[in-house]
């Protein structure tokens, strides 16, 4: 058995979001993730919102519905939800830092969103949700094809999974996924797959896809904001305190440009549905 640490190693991408997220939480925003432009003037915290709605709009979520957002962050999704649709929402991440940021977050938000320590690869619940959420995580975990099938399981019998996430383009060659992605898998703490790996192991679980978009052209504008953020002089002092990883983690920012711009990397949507 291979000794080589994955780039998605789950305790280093728990000490990564402990230490980081207060830093993250000041130069990002509430939300931890990609924007998406429509005009594309919008300011970054209107296009992070913009792709929430997006993903909320595609995946057709109902008033009031119970939502499961796995890999919450700082639960601003969780928080959107619960405000615009009078969701019920549940969030979990593997970092205790998130889950108090965001169980903060909403108590000042005075919405009926609450927020847990719990490993996606490990999600136990006593009730079924009609939404299960995930925006830019999926990536971060070891073993995809299972989580598929846990997520399935907590599903109603017609629910929605509703996800964004990093992926490859497919096709790559070993060589060609060595020189474009190698240093960003290993900087961003992720192993990438292709939008087609995830539509069969959501099939596997029972799960059929019904909406599959491509969003760079949307998205890509983010890494423009991130190259401007990370000129910051404090990040690169916390990174550097924090050890190599984090130094690493900054200078992947580049690579995720360069992703983009080359189309090997993908940012995707996807919207699934349990078979009843």
């Amino acid at each position: 058995m291979s000794t080589v640490p994955r780039p998605n190693d789950k305790k280093k991408v728990r000490e990564h979001y402990d230490r980081m997220s207060l830093y993250y939480h000041s130069l990002w925003g509430e939300h931890i993730h990609h924007g998406y432009w429509i005009r594309g003037d919008e300011s970054k915290e209107t296009a992070q919102v913009q792709l929430i709605e997006h993903l909320a709009q595609a995946a057709g979520i109902p008033p009031g519905a119970r939502i499961l957002d796995v890999g919450c962050g700082f639960g601003a999704s969780s928080i959107y939800l619960a405000q615009k649709y009078g969701a019920e929402a549940t969030g979990i991440t593997i970092s205790p830092v998130q889950v108090e940021m965001a169980n903060k977050a909403a108590a000042a938000a005075q919405v009926g969103a609450q927020f847990l320590f719990m490993d996606a690869e490990a999600m136990t619940f006593d009730r079924p949700f009609d939404v299960a959420w995930s925006v830019e995580s999926i990536s971060h975990y070891q073993n995809i094809p299972k989580f598929f099938l846990s997520v399935a399981a907590l599903l109603k019998p017609g629910g929605t999974l509703a996800i964004t996430d990093w992926f490859k383009k497919k096709n790559l060659t070993p060589r060609e996924h060595k020189k474009f992605l190698h240093d960003l898998e290993h900087g961003m703490m992720v192993e990438l797959q292709t939008m087609y790996d995830y539509a069969g192991h959501m099939a596997a679980a029972g799960l059929e896809v019904t909406r599959r978009e491509v969003l760079n052209k949307h998205c890509a504008k983010t890494w423009d904001f991130c190259l401007d953020i990370i000129k910051d002089k404090a990040l690169w002092a916390a990174a550097v305190q924090n050890g190599p990883a984090f130094v690493r983690f900054l200078r992947a920012f580049k690579d995720m440009r360069a992703g983009f711009a080359s189309g090997n990397f993908v940012y995707g949507l996807m919207v699934a549905r349990k078979r009843v």
